[in-house]
């Protein structure tokens, strides 16, 4: 059994791995197709950086595979326009010539007027999202399939775990989950007082059936400190019993986000509720092709809260590997947390086959819409800076001819290399603390 699970463990290592240089592959694929349709020359096409471990030169452009498998890219002529005037004299002026005189050194006359800085602005654009777009349809194709095929996670009217007390909830503090410990003072919950069990499966509330979780939920917070019939269904027999929901304060859930709202200065908004203390089990339900764009939208809405706070998040990850401390659950992860969670996933013998690949799916959609949001940091060296310089080149020029000046020329992303020499920093920095952390910190999901 120890070996089969090992087995399965690399399989899903593979698995996913295979998922990510497709990924990648397919995002630059997005690059390359629309970069030969407006007449660019590129030179590569390279899955990974570093040494080049096997290529094949087709055309004009030569397709590869480099050792580190950590991204991908694709080389286009003349993605740096000639110096304007007479060179500075300066070490970050020579850096920029330098940088200038690389990039010309594969010009030959044949590539005049397919240069990509001479393309005009909206087809520089079209060629930088190309690869952002791949992502997000590789990510809606695989929401598609999760959904429409598998099923997504939705909460059922059987019982999961049950509180064994009420802890109180105020603006700043939102942590009360089932399970948590109980202090003395805290009051018995009134699942726990009475008598339901996990495994119960609510099917009446107050006289009325109950069919979802969602009907439960609101019949349990009108029915604050009233006392009410509940009918659970129990070891294939129906079980009667009364339970009196407790009026207390909750945090409000945003159902399309699915976080807690907050107040402008970043407390907590609550409501006085019933309550009673439990947790549904949840079970994959098949859904129509209506909920795919939505749940794609959701989860995005979800992506870029978290990406805005990914900054914070590293350095919380690099802080627990100084101190050996606890990694948080929602912490970040690299491509080696991603492989590893579906290691676990494939060796767990706690879900059936049918669960294991929808979230293997789940991961690929994930993955997908969550490097679409990356890629339009609007900071070079990603798409979204390159997008971002173009929109100025534009709105430059439409000036220049609104208010009749001279043209300003193309975007000049030379000026910009020592922002991006910080930003590839960073991120690299991000990058090995994040693999570093999958490798001695691990997140678990079983």
């Amino acid at each position: 059994m120890v070996c089969m699970g090992i087995v399965l463990f690399i399989v899903g290592v593979l698995l996913m791995a295979v998922a990510i240089a497709l990924s990648i592959a397919l995002h630059e694929i997005g690059h390359l197709v629309p970069a030969k349709l407006f007449g660019v020359r590129v030179p590569q096409y390279m899955i990974g950086f570093g040494k080049t471990v096997f290529s094949r030169k087709i055309g004009e452009t030569e397709y590869g595979v480099k050792a580190v498998p950590l991204g991908g890219y694709i080389s286009m002529i003349g993605m740096y326009p000639p110096e304007k005037g007479a060179a500075k004299p300066g070490r970050l002026a020579d850096l920029y010539r330098q940088a200038r005189e690389a990039d010309a050194e594969r010009i030959t006359k044949a590539d005049q007027g397919r240069l990509f800085y001479q393309l005009p602005v909206v087809k520089r654009i079209i060629i930088m999202l190309g690869g952002p777009t791949m992502n997000l349809l590789i990510g809606i194709v695989a929401m598609a399939v999760l959904i429409m095929g598998f099923g997504q996670q939705q909460p059922t009217t059987a019982i999961a775990t049950i509180s064994q007390c009420v802890q109180s909830v105020s603006s700043t503090n939102v942590d009360q989950e089932a399970g948590t410990e109980c202090d003395a003072a805290d009051p018995a919950s009134p699942a726990s007082a009475a008598g339901l069990k996990p495994g119960d499966e609510i099917v009446g509330f107050a006289g009325e059936s109950v069919t979802s979780w969602d009907q439960l939920s609101e019949e349990i917070k009108t029915h604050a400190n009233q006392e009410t019939p509940v009918t659970v269904v129990r070891d294939g027999r129906q079980v009667e019993l009364t339970i009196t929901p407790m009026l207390t304060t909750r945090p409000i859930l945003n159902d399309l986000s699915g976080q807690f709202e907050k107040n402008a200065d970043c407390t907590y908004q609550t409501e006085d509720v019933g309550f009673i203390g439990i947790s549904p089990t949840t079970e994959l339900k098949p859904g129509s092709v209506s909920e795919v764009l939505p749940a794609v939208g959701q989860s995005m809405q979800q992506m870029g809260s978290a990406l805005v706070k990914l900054p914070v998040k590293v350095y919380g990850v690099a802080e627990t590997l100084v101190t050996n401390g606890q990694r948080a659950e929602d912490s970040p992860v690299s491509v080696v947390g991603v492989g590893r969670v579906a290691g676990e996933i494939a060796a767990t013998d706690q879900i059936d086959l049918h669960s294991k690949a929808a979230s293997l799916v789940s991961l690929v959609a994930t993955m997908n819409l969550m490097l679409f949001l990356f890629n339009l940091v609007p900071l070079l060296p990603l798409d979204g800076g390159h997008v971002l310089g173009a929109l100025w080149e534009g709105a430059r020029k439409l000036f220049a001819k609104i208010f009749r000046r001279p043209q300003p020329g193309p975007f000049d992303p030379v000026k910009l290399l020592p922002l991006t020499w910080v930003v590839a920093g960073a991120f690299l920095g991000m990058s090995v603390i994040l693999i570093a952390a999958d490798l001695f910190k691990p997140i678990t999901v079983f």
